[in-house]
């Protein structure tokens, strides 16, 4: 099976849920909801994986933030697996 067959978002109603908008309020809210989701995903690692490798800049993938991928993408590092640890 491919795994964004098994990814947890695909049975979530409403996708926009991974693409706020804004920075603050609301937004913040949608963006810990998102990365509840993300938490209980078991493919979490491949998905930040490819937003990493495409330079993804909207959305949560992998449970990051645009502006946390980009962090990640400048110290230049493997994407952490699901206890926070480099893969």
């Amino acid at each position: 099976m491919y795994w964004r067959e098994r990814a947890e978002c695909l049975g979530i109603a409403d996708p926009d849920l991974f693409f706020p908008v804004g920075r603050d309020g609301p937004t913040l809210v949608q963006i810990d909801q998102a990365k509840v989701v993300c938490r209980r995903c078991p493919v979490t690692e491949q998905c930040l994986a490819l937003a990493l490798r495409m330079g993804q800049v909207q959305g949560i993938w992998g449970g990051t933030t645009e502006a946390e991928r980009r962090a990640l993408h400048r110290r230049d590092v493997r994407p952490l697996g699901p206890k926070g640890i480099a893969a």
